[in-house]
């Protein structure tokens, strides 16, 4: 064993046995009891490993009340945490229930459980360290020192819930809502603290950091109740452009998830070589847009050929 392992468990032991001396932890500056420091002593001597034993053990012996009532605090402290724990349970279960009644929207309403949750366990390690007879005092010293450090390791983290905040406050989107963002689309599922979750059309999660959203473009398709539907589609050259238009006009006219109070227009968008590329509009409800979507396409597919117009 070296010098060096042979220090750091004298240190180790010094403390155990402080704490054994006096019931409760004490902190690494305290200054050591004259028996304890008499057992250090003893083991660092050139004694026997047998003497050495014999000694530590006659000690701990000596020490069996304050390991019990040190004993005893450990088990109140395991037991606070236990209690601790259901009765936070309890509470978001009762936060829960008054927003749901209180109508709170969705968004704020998954926010507030998840930050609930996280003050609600810092405190109850507050009371559990102060059963321990570690004092807030010497905790919030602990925070405060550590602060500079775990400032620039979660400044990410920061970010991500500034953002959090900021979405909330800004609603650029709410849950339920089809956004585009980040190159990934799909449906808010939740706002979290520090990241959002949106399922994809192909059902699957994607999570992105609230910092990374809220500092990005966001397109928000489900924000308005109407969206314009474009369809792109290719004829030839030869195609007579007019009686393009009156099929697809009258297609757009027999699906009744288009809005037929708002204008529809079928026109030449670009001219390709060997083709012609038109843009079929219409408005529809915003929930209905896919389904109308992918019904169109279909029928354009089917109608056009049937009239004597090839697709490109």
């Amino acid at each position: 064993m070296t010098d060096m392992t042979g220090q750091i468990l004298t240190r180790g032991f010094m403390m155990l046995a402080a704490t054994a001396a006096t019931g409760t932890p004490v902190p690494t500056e305290s200054p050591v009891p004259a028996d304890v420091q008499e057992v250090v002593e003893q083991m660092n001597s050139s004694a026997s490993a047998e003497e050495k034993t014999s000694f530590l053990l006659e000690y701990l012996m000596a020490q069996r009340e304050p390991l019990m009532n040190f004993g005893k605090t450990l088990l109140i402290a395991l037991i606070v945490f236990l209690i601790g724990r259901k009765v936070i349970s309890l509470l978001l279960k009762l936060l829960n229930r008054w927003m749901e009644r209180g109508g709170v929207e969705v968004s704020v309403h998954k926010f507030i459980m998840s930050l609930g949750n996280v003050v609600l366990y810092i405190l109850l390690i507050f009371c559990v360290a102060g059963i321990l007879g570690v004092g807030t005092s010497s905790i919030v010293a602990i925070i405060g020192s550590a602060g500079l450090a775990v400032g620039l390791a979660l400044q990410g983290s920061l970010s991500n819930l500034a953002g959090g905040i900021l979405i909330l406050l800004m609603k650029p989107f709410r849950v339920g809502d089809y956004i585009v963002a980040t190159g990934v689309e799909g449906t808010v599922r939740n706002i979290d603290i520090f990241y959002t979750r949106i399922v994809t059309t192909d059902n699957k999660v994607v999570v992105i950091p609230n910092g990374t959203l809220s500092n990005g473009n966001i397109i928000n398709t489900s924000q308005e109740d109407y969206r314009l539907l474009i369809l792109d589609f290719m004829v030839g050259y030869d195609a007579d452009i007019s009686k393009v238009r009156e099929i697809i006009l009258e297609l757009m006219e027999q699906d009744m998830q288009i809005c037929q109070d708002r204008a529809r227009s079928v026109n030449i968008d670009k001219l390709n070589p060997g083709r012609v590329k038109l843009q079929a509009k219409a408005w529809v409800a915003t929930e209905h847009y896919w389904n109308v979507r992918y019904r169109m396409l279909e029928k354009i597919k089917e109608e056009l050929p049937k009239q004597g117009i090839p697709l490109f």
